[in-house]
């Protein structure tokens, strides 16, 4: 289990997973912390919008990148509703971003526990780090 001091990223996801249903997504939120804080945060969109890369994941990477000005969100932690599919693991692998911590296993497209491990195998992609997972809070 990790620290208890997630419990409020997980609760803004959450609410974030509920904004994505009631608009006929599915319930998927997510936030990006750096030094303690949300910085940016994303909620399943790609229903509604009629655009399948806008996943919360990648929702909360491209509103980090734009507030922060930067591609190397390495000082960044993800937490998320569920684990992110192969799009947004190679997103996240791409920004660098260092901790990734999520609710529910995903196994038909997770990054992690489908058999394209995109997020959790070093040998993928040996330029980019594999990021510290883990699975609840």
């Amino acid at each position: 289990m990790l620290n208890s001091s997630l419990h409020p990223f997980f609760l803004r996801c959450h609410e974030l997973a509920a904004t994505s249903a009631e608009l006929g997504n599915p319930p998927v939120g997510a936030v990006l912390i750096r030094d303690g804080l949300i910085i940016a945060e994303g909620l399943e969109l790609a229903r509604s919008s009629g655009d399948v890369t806008r996943h919360a994941e990648i929702e909360a990477i491209r509103a980090a990148v734009h507030i922060l000005k930067t591609s190397d969100l390495s000082d960044c932690e993800l937490i998320t509703t569920h684990e992110p599919c192969v799009m947004c693991a190679y997103a996240i692998r791409h920004y660098r971003i260092r901790r990734v911590v999520y609710e529910l296993a995903v196994p038909t497209v997770g990054g992690v526990s489908s058999k394209f491990p995109v997020l959790s195998d070093p040998t993928f992609w040996e330029a980019r780090p594999v990021p510290e997972i883990h699975l609840g809070f």
